[in-house]
């Protein structure tokens, strides 16, 4: 079964955070606002032309682009 990452869960869908990837600064950045494995998300919204998009975590809301989102694997989620 192939991986699943965080720009292909459809809205509304919770998720879990499996695998944060990425190397350096992207990795310390994602995991600093919260993206840890373990955390449930959830999108909320996504910007007219796609990106960014809006999740929701830990309580608050969280603005995140797309090539970042693609180094978040998850569970729980269907593809789109």
């Amino acid at each position: 079964m192939a991986e699943t990452t965080l720009d292909r869960v459809p809205i509304g869908k919770p998720v879990k955070i499996v695998q944060v990837k990425g190397q350096g600064a992207l990795r310390r950045r994602l995991l600093d606002m919260g993206l840890t494995p373990h955390t449930k998300v959830m999108i909320r919204k996504v910007a007219p032309m796609g990106d960014p998009i809006e999740i929701q975590l830990r309580g608050y809301e969280l603005t995140l682009r797309m090539d970042d989102a693609k180094n978040i694997v998850v569970e729980g989620g269907l593809a789109k």
